[in-house]
């Protein structure tokens, strides 16, 4: 499923088209102004990401010999 979104916004937003005299698909409808590169798809991507935080503090166990 995620191939296909990643493929999907590639083809739209990232790739020149012949076709269209070398704009993408969502500049032609009016979407964007600019190419996006990889870089900004990779980007974006990363800031979707959880990040882990922070951890609480240690809690000894208590033996109950």
């Amino acid at each position: 499923m995620h191939l296909v979104a990643l493929y999907t916004f590639c083809y739209n937003y990232v790739n020149q088209h012949k076709s269209l005299k070398g704009i993408s698909p969502a500049m032609a409808i009016g979407l964007r102004k600019t190419l996006w590169s990889m870089t900004d798809l990779a980007e974006m991507i990363d800031a979707t990401l959880l990040r882990p935080g922070k951890r609480g503090p240690y809690k000894v166990k208590e033996n109950s010999n």
